[in-house]
């Protein structure tokens, strides 16, 4: 068995590149541990084939003399099969099975018990926004297009000015991306995304799963795909960053409306206070201004104190305040401000739109881990954070480690 390694971030897992018999076709992916050992996370036999097959480099090609006959296996990888047929060659994309319904669900839960310690909710949100927001209707060539595709766990990408501070996700998440490596971190971002503003006491998101992950750092989108906080014309640049996307002047609104979630901090964004009155106590690492006053609880104050504006310690960006400044703009911030179950439908419906956006699905119709739920009552209920700081080191493309000691969680590289 021959290995050879792709061009890797160091939060990236390592794949293994393996030969096959003409009667069996493996398609494995390994996760590289915190401990340096590799574990094989999925293997399934293809059927018989009369063809040698050989892998070369990444993506994994596969030369025969004849065609044949393969089936999808689960992982996120992409195979191209190339036949050859007298002197005409064919080529052809067989696109291995996405992320594993069974992984995605406890996948959630430790999700969930990630967020109840350490309070990620906001940078969760925001890992999940950027790595689908670089979608780009116009191009319709995968993964050219951009979108949710998992290209943000690349340091090529985290590098860019808009995602600063992001790496910092990508290590809260990198344990539940080595426990359960048959889920791509495309989905991983996108269920983190989700279960934040869930948790956090927003509304249920239709989400779906399957996304494809990109397989190496030259398929990352140019910089520049993301919207400024103070653009010269905010509406304008607004509008110019989510129609590309293919979103509305609504969807624009109610998805700005996560923004009663988190903080600016001046020292990634340039934007906002070192501190205010209400987050120079945490909960997390303190700091920064926020939108909202209770910053970890998702509803509809982002939109009155917004209208209000009369509390210096509230951050408002001019992409914020245009909201109510703009005549088309206005009429969904108005709105959102006086009804928050209103809000809450329109943003689960545009938050799952972004979610989806450039992804290719494999099933293509994605999977859904909600239908034994589907006949649920969902009761919604505000988060409260406990009493908990956190000490955090921001140090870029680090590995990671959790310590917990007592009421206090070190992040030690």
């Amino acid at each position: 068995m021959r290995r050879s390694r792709r061009n890797q971030t160091p939060i990236e897992s390592d794949v293994s590149r393996r030969e096959a018999t003409p009667q069996q076709f493996e398609c494995d992916k390994l996760d590289k541990q915190h401990s340096g050992m590799a574990i094989a996370a999925s293997k399934r036999t293809a059927q018989p084939s009369s063809a040698a097959l050989s892998f070369l480099h990444s993506p994994r090609r596969l030369h025969s003399t004849s065609s044949c006959s393969l089936r999808p296996v689960p992982s996120p990888l992409r195979l191209f099969q190339t036949a050859a047929i007298g002197s005409r060659r064919t080529t052809s994309v067989v696109v291995c099975a996405a992320s594993d319904p069974a992984q995605l669900r406890s996948a959630r839960e430790d999700i969930k018990e990630l967020l109840k310690t350490t309070f990620c909710h906001p940078i969760l949100v925001r890992l999940g926004w950027h790595d689908a927001g670089t979608y780009d209707k116009k191009i319709a060539e995968w993964p050219k297009r951009g979108g949710a595709n998992g290209s943000l766990r690349f340091e090529i990408e985290l590098k860019h000015a808009a995602n600063a501070g992001l790496v910092n996700a990508l290590k809260l998440l990198q344990s539940i991306k080595d426990k359960y490596s048959s889920i791509t971190y495309a989905d991983l971002f996108q269920l983190a995304s989700a279960t934040a503003i869930e948790e956090a006491g927003g509304p249920k998101i239709p989400m779906k799963y399957g996304r494809v992950d990109v397989s190496g750092p030259e398929q990352c989108p140019e910089e520049g795909r993301l919207p400024d906080a103070g653009p010269p014309s905010p509406a304008g640049h607004l509008r110019n960053v989510f129609y590309r996307m293919g979103l509305d002047d609504k969807e624009i609104v109610a998805l700005s409306g996560a923004h009663t979630l988190g903080r600016s901090r001046p020292e990634r964004s340039g934007w906002g206070k070192a501190e205010t009155k209400y987050t120079n106590d945490g909960p997390g690492a303190p700091g920064g201004q926020s939108w909202t006053v209770q910053w970890l609880n998702f509803d509809n104050s982002y939109f009155r104190d917004i209208k209000e504006g009369k509390d210096e310690d509230l951050l408002i960006l001019p992409t914020d305040a245009v909201l109510f400044e703009d005549s088309h703009f206005k009429v969904h911030a108005e709105k959102y401000a006086e009804d928050e179950d209103a809000f809450f439908k329109d943003y689960a419906e545009a938050h799952a739109k972004l979610s989806n956006l450039g992804a290719k699905f494999n099933p293509p119709e994605g999977i859904s881990m909600d239908d034994d739920d589907s006949n649920k009552t969902v009761t919604r209920k505000p988060f409260v954070a406990e009493s908990i700081k956190i000490q955090y080191e921001y140090r870029p493309l680090a590995s990671i480690s959790f310590v917990a000691q007592s009421n206090r969680l070190n992040l030690q590289t």
